[in-house]
């Protein structure tokens, strides 16, 4: 199995789980890894659910086989906007050592990381014994709105493994991986506010009447100190401090404030204080607004003053912070803040729990952890050590993948999190790509790992 050829025809696909016009695309993908697992050697069972279904692929075995689930998702981001690509989204290209496409780092390359280096293990090795489950969900992209009735399905099922294998994270670069022990969650709402019943004149009824947009501007503003840290009563409660030992592994990327901010294309960072700029984004919370709107869009001006303005709010949570009180708080300290004249509505949308665990051999490791979780984060240490030439640092990643959470609670799993993209991905940007070298390595570490676990 070829891994660049078939990642080219697994990216041609367009498996947008956002936008029904791709509907065609996601039946295009679901069908194009099926074939994949089934040359793999798996059992492939097509799961429905109310949208996108889900892939279940087993290698089946005695019981007294170690059994590992691997994860992954065949959906994508929407490739807009269309003019800032090199080339076109969904017609893949091999350039300067790279692949180019929607999907290709986030997260069809990954997963069929895994599967090919199974496959390849698999035709070496045909009496290895492993149970091996795959999890291929079409709905990441969308929050995963299947996928809790799913596990309640087959939660039985899942809680036989050990532990979950995934790469749906990153690594600072392709010559230091990361075997990421943390994600925060996430908490998001919606803000409408609303003031006279239609867009009134501004000359003629301006000072009349409170604007939303002004009402909207003077909220936002209130929910940060100048120190950039979230002014909302009992936000920070709970939260859990990094312990030393993850300092010090974020420390080894020796990734100054500078370094960052001239990566991100910024003249300064913004970190609460005490913070640099990456311990910001791994080990403290947020409140950012991802999308704010009120009257004339247009070219040109129109003197109105809208009926209605809006803003987009999610919050990033680390370990210890519990989503809906969280929720809760900033939803109570926007009411409190709305003036006389507007009526406000707050719809609340993602809701996740951080997730973090701990890796074999640290002073706040769970003496309960089970083996075969253990064996794996020590497996994985010694197979990318030994295909990248450096072993791997433990680092809590600022992003979510909600499902992880969902995963613990009901089966009790935790997970190995390999990082196999980079910043220079472009994830969710135009131009998202994979490096094809590390790949190949991520092949050669995956089966080592996969291999090993079988011993």
């Amino acid at each position: 199995m070829d891994f660049t050829e078939e990642l080219l025809a697994y990216v041609r696909h367009p498996s947008v789980s956002a936008d029904p016009a791709y509907r065609q695309g996601m039946v295009g993908a679901r069908e194009h890894a099926c074939g994949l697992l089934r040359r793999a050697g798996l059992d492939v069972e097509v799961v429905p659910t109310p949208l996108h279904p889900i892939l279940v692929a087993r290698r089946r075995g005695p019981r007294e086989w170690p059994h590992v689930v691997l994860y992954g998702h065949y959906d994508v981001q929407p490739p807009d906007p269309l003019d800032l690509w090199t080339s076109p989204a969904f017609e893949p290209v091999v350039r300067d050592g790279r692949v180019w496409g929607r999907g290709t780092a986030d997260n069809k390359g990954p997963h069929l990381v895994a599967i090919v280096a199974l496959a390849r293990l698999l035709k070496r090795r045909p009496d290895l014994p492993l149970r091996v489950t795959f999890v291929i969900e079409g709905e990441e992209e969308i929050g995963s709105p299947s996928f809790p009735e799913f596990l309640d399905r087959h939660k039985a099922e899942l809680a036989e493994a050990g532990c979950v294998i995934l790469s749906d994270t990153a690594s600072p670069s392709s010559d230091q991986i990361v075997i990421t022990n943390g994600l925060r969650g996430i908490v998001g709402l919606e803000v409408s506010l609303t003031g006279p019943r239609g867009d009134l004149h501004s000359g003629l009824e301006g000072g009349a009447v409170y604007n939303p947009i002004q009402a909207l501007a003077e909220i936002c503003a209130s929910l940060h100190k100048a120190d950039n840290t979230v002014a909302v009563d009992g936000f920070y409660e709970g939260v859990r401090q990094p312990a030393p030992w993850e300092r010090e592994q974020l420390a080894r990327l020796g990734l100054t404030d500078a370094a960052y901010a001239d990566r991100l294309g910024v003249d300064a960072l913004h970190p609460a204080p005490g913070l640099t700029g990456a311990e910001a984004t791994r080990f403290a919370p947020t409140l950012e607004f991802n999308g704010i709107g009120g009257g004339y869009q247009g070219e040109g001006s129109k003197t109105v003053i809208p009926s209605k303005a809006f803003a987009k709010i999610t919050c990033r949570l680390v370990p210890g912070m519990d989503p809906a009180r969280v929720a809760d708080r900033v939803e109570a300290a926007i009411r409190a803040r709305v003036p006389r004249g507007i009526r406000c509505d707050i719809q609340r949308r993602q809701d996740s729990a951080a997730y973090f665990v701990c890796p074999p051999g640290r002073p706040d490791t769970p003496p309960n952890q089970r083996p075969l979780l253990a064996k794996a984060f020590a497996e994985a240490d010694a197979a990318i050590a030994a295909a990248f030439g450096r072993a791997p640092l433990y680092l809590r990643e600022g992003g979510s993948v909600p499902i992880i959470e969902d995963i613990r609670r009901e089966t009790g799993l935790d997970s190995v999190m390999i990082g196999l993209f980079t910043p220079d991905s472009r994830l969710h940007a135009p131009d998202e790509n994979l490096e094809l070298r590390m790949a190949e390595r991520a092949l050669a570490a995956y089966g080592r790992l996969l291999e090993r676990l079988a011993s």
